[in-house]
C-alpha cells in the first residue's frame, strides 16, 4: 500500500508543516507514504499528474464528494479490494482544478463546504487519511 502525497508548494505556515510532518510520520506505520512539493508555476498541473501516474488519483475539490470518516475508510478498502495499492493525493494551489486535471482524477475528494487555506487542507486531508488507515488496521484512534 502506497500514499503519494502531491501539494502545490512547500507549506509556509510553521504550525502547518509540524502537522503535516506529524501525520506523514503517522501514516508510515500502515503504508508507504511519498511526499512531493511541486513548485507553483505555469506547468504545475501538468507535473503534478506526471508525479501521480499509476496511481488512484483523489483531487481535493470543492466540487467533490463529502465523506464521514468512516465511508472514507470503507471507499479506500473499498478499492483495496479491487487491487488498487498505490493511492495519490493532490492538493492544488489556492486557484484551484482547471478542467482538463478534474477530468483526469479518479475521485474528486472535498472536506466540506467552507473554504480552507491549500495548507490547512492537506493537513486535514492527512489526517482523515491516517484516521482511515487506522478504521482499517482496528486500532483505537477513531471513536464514533
Amino acid at each position: 500500500m502506497t500514499w503519494k502525497i502531491i501539494a502545490a508548494g512547500r507549506p509556509a505556515l510553521d504550525f502547518a508543516k509540524i502537522g503535516i510532518e506529524d501525520y506523514l510520520g503517522r501514516l508510515n506505520a500502515f503504508a508507504k507514504v511519498e511526499c512531493h512539493f511541486v513548485k507553483t508555476g505555469p506547468r504545475l498541473h501538468e507535473r503534478m499528474l506526471e508525479l501521480s501516474e499509476g496511481c488512484h488519483r483523489v483531487l481535493l475539490d470543492e466540487r467533490g464528494k463529502t465523506f464521514a470518516s468512516r465511508a472514507f475508510s470503507a471507499q479506500i478498502q473499498k478499492l483495496r479490494n479491487r487491487s488498487v495499492s498505490r493511492f495519490a493525493l493532490l492538493v492544488g494551489a489556492s486557484d484551484g482544478w482547471d478542467e482538463a486535471t478534474r477530468s483526469r482524477a479518479d475521485l474528486l475528494w472535498s472536506l466540506g463546504p467552507q473554504t480552507l487555506q491549500h495548507e490547512l487542507a492537506l493537513l486535514v486531508a492527512l489526517e482523515q487519511i491516517y484516521r482511515a488507515e487506522t478504521i482499517l488496521a482496528g486500532t483505537p484512534y477513531h471513536r464514533d
